[in-house]
């Protein structure tokens, strides 16, 4: 089952699956080390739902929500 990373609940994680979004946004993405095969788990999540921060790669990251909104997840 896919999921795009918005809407992972705390504790949850998967590999990601695509990388959407357009220019800038996915560059930056890409950068951060947000690629696909890559393990990603919600780690903490805003009371308003903006920003998260999830593990990647080894470290913590922090993303807006429409940033996270870009990536897509199949979830473990």
């Amino acid at each position: 089952m896919t999921k795009l990373l918005c809407d992972f609940t705390v504790g949850e994680s998967g590999k990601i699956v695509k990388v959407g979004g357009e220019g800038k946004i996915r560059r930056r993405l890409f950068d951060m080390g947000i690629t696909p095969q890559a393990e990603v788990t919600m780690r903490k999540k805003a009371p308003l739902g903006d920003p998260i921060e999830v593990t990647v790669r080894g470290y913590e990251l922090t993303l807006r929500k429409v940033e996270a909104a870009c990536v897509e997840v199949e979830v473990k």
